[in-house]
């Protein structure tokens, strides 16, 4: 081999082992932020969970509340109905 086919395999392997380690870094980045990305995601799921399941609770106790509101502004309605007559 000549001189310049020399100097253009060593030019090419060094590119190629600096695209290599280059790659390599960049592929543990991107496992490093999928794992925390799936992290992410559990918890909002969990989060998630738990609001609807607070709301199924509140949409269950709405309706006794306020019919317990309208029960009680009946209460206090006849309480100053009374109060006027007596």
């Amino acid at each position: 081999m000549n001189t310049a086919s020399e100097i253009l395999v060593i030019i090419v392997s060094s590119i190629l082992a600096i695209f290599l380690i280059v790659l390599i870094v960049a592929g543990v980045y991107t496992v490093k932020i999928l794992k925390q990305v799936r992290r992410i995601t559990e918890r909002a799921e969990s989060v998630a969970g738990s609001v609807e399941a607070a709301a199924s609770v509140f949409e269950k106790s709405a309706s006794p509340l306020a019919v317990i509101k309208i029960i009680g502004s009946i209460i206090n309605h006849a309480n100053k109905v009374r109060n006027r007559k007596g």
